[in-house]
């Protein structure tokens, strides 16, 4: 690390500790050169995947796009910010699991519809609607009838919770 005031380039770090609520870390330095004492703060830095679109372009990944689509399903819907907010960060850390510098958007459009699945079913039938270019009616009850046949196999998937802060972990993993 440059000292910000001589430029040397040689600096010891005299105290570190965590800052940020645990996601920087603070660093206390000292100028070997002049002297001088200085603080830096260091973040682990995510890059998120490139999308690729269908006409092959390709675009950075935009965390405000993905949230203005979610909250049009979502919208007159009784989900809570914070659970919005939740399955974005679950969305994001998916792609970010994913290892891949780029990422199709078709692969974008599954893990949310697999979310809002999870989150609200007829948000996900809206976005469905959109995503997949519904043409007709028929589409939309094909769509509808697979949600069904689902919930014969698992009767509680798209269960909303009852309680509000109820998370959707086992309460062994809070």
């Amino acid at each position: 690390m440059h000292c910000p005031f001589c430029n040397h380039d040689d600096t010891k770090v005299t105290d570190s500790r965590l800052a940020g609520e645990g996601h920087q870390i603070r660093r206390r330095r000292e100028c070997q050169a002049c002297g001088e004492r200085f603080t830096t703060f260091e973040t682990a830095e995510l890059v998120m995947p490139q999308v690729v679109k269908s006409d092959q372009t390709r675009q950075p990944f935009d965390e405000s796009k993905l949230r203005a689509g979610i909250l049009k399903a979502l919208e007159k819907r009784p989900i809570g910010r914070e659970d919005v907010e939740a399955a974005i960060e679950r969305i994001c850390h998916r792609l970010r699991g994913l290892g891949e510098r780029e990422v199709a958007s078709r692969t974008i459009g599954e893990i949310v519809m697999d979310e809002l699945r999870q989150l609200d079913e007829v948000a996900y039938v809206r976005y469905a609607s959109v995503y997949h270019r519904f043409q007709d009616v028929d589409a939309f009850r094909e769509q509808i009838d697979q949600l069904g046949r689902r919930r014969v196999l698992d009767p509680a998937a798209g269960q909303m919770s009852l309680l509000p802060s109820q998370s959707r972990e086992p309460r062994g993993k809070r």
